[in-house]
């Protein structure tokens, strides 16, 4: 009897899936079934029958195939794929137009690293899961309530950063730890841990997975 929820996970960079997984793999009952970097390999993966999983996580924004391009091939050769929408782009119009592609779930990437396992059971249970942010703006558009104009990645925040601020972002991108980053930029781990928390206030993540995705969503590194 199969226990484990299987995931392939579609994103154009390699280190955002990294950190993906790297949430996936602390929870027992998820595996990671192959990675995709474009929208193409995607569709390729599916078409091989060895291939399965119960959970696509999908970037909505990927290179030859976008997601929007994926989902439009799963609905017109009739592939019943359970489908999570991880992107940068809260916009309620495109959300809806996700739903209307067929997918399950739609996740913010600032959102990712909180709620993307507890996505992966609700919809492989057949159930659909949102972030909160994403939650709201469905019902205020089922209320008939005035629904504000979705975000795109916010660019205007890299403006707030300082020049340390960034030095230390582009590190935390690498996989630097606290201690890693202190030696490199010759400073003290409490101030490293100042300007964690500073990152994570201005850019309204959660983690350091939230940062690395906007890192290279906003051409950072």
């Amino acid at each position: 009897m199969k226990n484990k929820i299987y995931v392939h996970v579609a994103d154009d960079h390699k280190i955002v899936i990294d950190g993906i997984i790297a949430v996936l793999n602390t929870d027992k009952d998820i595996e990671i079934r192959g990675y995709s970097l474009t929208g193409k390999e995607v569709t390729n993966w599916f078409e091989n029958d060895q291939n399965q999983a119960d959970v696509l996580i999908l970037d909505i924004t990927m290179p030859i195939l976008d997601g929007i391009g994926v989902l439009k091939y799963f609905k017109k050769n009739r592939i019943r794929q359970k489908v999570i929408i991880l992107s940068s782009y809260d916009d309620i119009k495109i959300v809806q137009e996700m739903l209307s592609l067929g997918c399950k779930g739609y996740i913010t990437k600032n959102n990712a690293g909180e709620h993307i396992i507890e996505a992966i059971k609700t919809v492989a249970n057949g159930e659909q899961y949102f972030s909160p942010n994403i939650q709201r703006q469905l019902l205020k558009t089922l209320a008939g309530q005035q629904v504000e104009e979705g975000a795109l990645p916010e660019n205007f925040l890299i403006d707030t950063l300082t020049d340390r601020e960034l030095d230390v972002l582009k590190l935390i991108t690498k996989q630097f730890n606290t201690s890693e980053i202190a030696d490199t930029l010759n400073l003290g781990i409490s101030t490293v841990d100042t300007y964690r928390k500073s990152l994570l206030r201005k850019l309204k993540v959660k983690n350091a997975v939230g940062l690395a995705m906007y890192a290279v969503k906003n051409k950072i590194v």
